[in-house]
């Protein structure tokens, strides 16, 4: 409105209610307040403005729930790769020699062949591949991106695979007490079953790679992550071939020693001692935990099915898509796996588990009908500043009809996750400038090229040193001019007064350059600013490569249209009365114009100002109410 800027009868949506001890009211990674700008304190803004209700967090069983399934997938994780990465290190000293390889295997048992070791690596084993039956078992959808298939494939494959190696070693210790040294278990791969070599580097390399996965799909959403990557994958590569050629060495080694029979003897004195129940009970336990295992994955993808099948009798909901698709989902099923089911291509960076937010949508109609985000969620898009009506596809669940809009692109990568896509903002009031250098056509027909870049390289940088004095926050720029938003933090009267008051110091600043480029100018430069304020969407806008933090709406355009009438009206500042009312100042001696302005019906009443400095002695700051009472 043009008329009641001031004092709005309807509350406008914010990011989320300001928590104690924070100024920023955009609190987003993507915005800093300008140098040297005050601002006030979280008390005042509260008080001053209207507030939405913060996203809050549902608090149920169900959100502890996934949260504790989030932690003990990435701790059972950690302790697993920490086992690893132990283990081919010990395999790597094999490069020295075997001795040196039993030697560390010696500091290497310390770690994990105790109790509290041998309970936190068996319990994560355990723990991590029940958590990878359940993640199939919960998938409405088992389409999803190629490098999550490929991590839950191997996850799946390991245990299996190294059936083998736990029962030939750890069984074997526990059953007969064999001792399981390197040259116990290089002569049975070398030697008795060499195929066995082979299937324990392919597991090797397999738990390395998925483990590997892990940390980097963790890992590639921190901003500090990519600097690391060439060193990190230089080690990735780096550890599992040194481990690979230990292995090797240490092998042929072994081989050496299988022409004495008393070595031969003392390595496996344990197995020869044992009865024969005992030694065929180890021979069968590899074949019946297998097929154990087989079943128990075959009766999961069992349970899925019947769980699908059961869910789709209910009813479902649909999701209108901006591509014009309408996609329906049986309720329980999330936004992200509807989009996959459906073929419709998403981004996804962390795979649907709320670390990445590269999944986030504007949700258009049925917000209403949403659930309150989980405590996991919340937190996800309280990181990123997001406003009310975004949420993360992998986490909301819808019960009715939704309309989104996907706010990254579908190939987006993990630099997505702190940025925002497409105009991502909300409602404010805000005061607008529009600063537009006059002649500047005329000065480039009359310059070369690098003159003119250095003008205006100069008026830009006392235009930018104006708006950081006066608290201004620099929105666009276009040419030979920019856009500026005041208000942000202080709110819309003190950001009318502002504006004004970086419209008096940029026609000072524009002064001092003219006299100090007076011999290179055949006429000094001139300026035309308009000022207007009300409500607008301000947020992080534009191409997710270059995104701005910026403003839209009807009355950025009449600040854009005020700034040209200045041609119109021969003044350097044209100020809209509903501005000048918000500023608390009387500009009722200056020509009073009403601007026609395209596309709205009724005229904009404005004062047109032909000396900003004339306005410098109205301007006069407003005193808290606190010291209003004191005197």
């Amino acid at each position: 409105s043009t008329t009641a800027c001031c004092r709005p009868s309807f509350d406008f949506p914010r990011i989320r209610a300001l928590p104690a001890g924070r100024q920023p009211i955009i609190d987003a990674p993507w915005y800093r307040r300008p140098r040297g700008a005050a601002g006030p304190t979280d008390e005042d803004i509260v008080a001053r403005k209207p507030v939405a209700p913060a996203i809050t967090a549902k608090g149920g069983s169900g959100n502890r729930h996934t949260r504790l399934i989030a932690r003990l997938r990435l701790a059972t994780g950690l302790v697993l790769f920490t086992y690893l990465l132990t283990h081919l290190l010990n395999h790597a000293l094999g490069l020295v020699s075997l001795q040196a390889l039993e030697q560390g295997r010696t500091v290497f048992l310390l770690l994990w062949r105790n109790p509290a070791g041998t309970f936190l690596l068996y319990g994560s084993i355990l723990t991590h591949f029940c958590l990878a039956l359940y993640s199939v078992y919960r998938r409405r959808s088992l389409r999803m991106p190629a490098w999550e298939t490929l991590q839950l494939v191997f996850g799946l494959l390991i245990p299996p695979l190294l059936m083998a190696h736990v029962v030939g070693t750890r069984g074997a210790l526990l059953a007969e007490g064999t001792e399981d040294s390197y040259a116990y278990v290089l002569h049975i791969l070398w030697v008795v079953e060499p195929l066995y070599a082979l299937r324990q580097g392919v597991v090797l390399l397999i738990a390395w790679i998925h483990g590997c996965m892990g940390l980097h799909f963790w890992l590639r959403i921190k901003p500090w992550y990519e600097r690391l990557v060439p060193y990190l994958y230089g080690l990735a590569v780096l550890l599992p071939a040194l481990a690979l050629l230990g292995f090797v060495r240490a092998g042929l080694e072994t081989d050496e020693l299988i022409t004495d029979p008393d070595t031969v003897g003392a390595i496996f004195a344990g197995w020869n001692a044992a009865t024969p129940e005992q030694q065929a009970l180890i021979i069968g336990l590899e074949a019946k935990v297998l097929a154990s295992l087989v079943l128990v994955l075959l009766g999961v993808l069992v349970a899925r099915q019947i769980r699908h099948l059961l869910r789709g009798r209910h009813s479902s909901y649909r999701i209108s898509h901006p591509s014009g698709q309408v996609v329906s989902a049986p309720i329980g099923q999330t936004i992200l796996e509807a989009m996959r089911t459906a073929g419709i291509p998403h981004a996804s960076v962390c795979g649907g588990r709320a670390r990445c937010t590269t999944c986030r949508v504007r949700v258009g109609g049925g917000m209403d009908d949403l659930a309150e985000p989980s405590a996991l969620e919340s937190a996800a898009l309280h990181r990123i500043g997001a406003a009310p009506n975004v949420r993360l596809a992998c986490q909301t669940r819808p019960r009715r009809d939704v309309s989104i809009t996907p706010l990254v692109p579908a190939r987006a990568d993990a630099r997505a996750a702190y940025r925002p896509g497409g105009v991502q903002g909300h409602e404010q009031q805000v005061a607008t400038m529009f600063i537009d250098l006059r002649g500047s056509t005329k000065l480039g027909e009359e310059r070369f090229p690098y003159d003119v870049v250095f003008i205006l390289n100069q008026f830009f940088a006392e235009m930018a040193a104006s708006l950081q004095a006066t608290r201004g926050h620099y929105a666009q720029f276009s040419g030979d001019g920019l856009m500026a938003l005041y208000g942000l933090e202080s709110g819309i009267e003190d950001g009318c007064r502002d504006a004004l008051k970086g419209a008096v110091d940029m026609n000072r600043r524009l002064m001092a350059l003219n006299e100090r480029l007076g011999a290179e100018l055949r006429e000094p430069l001139r300026i035309g600013i308009g000022i207007h304020c009300g409500e607008a969407i301000v947020g992080t806008m534009g191409p997710p490569s270059s995104p701005n933090f910026s403003a839209i709406g009807d009355n950025i355009n009449i600040a854009a249209r005020l700034e040209a009438l200045t041609k119109d009206y021969d003044c350097t500042l044209v100020v809209s009365a509903v501005a000048a009312q918000c500023a608390g100042v009387d500009l009722s001696r200056f020509p009073a114009h009403q601007a026609r302005v395209r596309g709205r019906d009724e005229p904009v009443d404005v004062y047109a100002i032909s000396d900003p400095a004339g306005i410098s002695g109205d301007i006069v700051d407003r005193q808290p109410a606190a010291m209003k009472n004191s005197q």
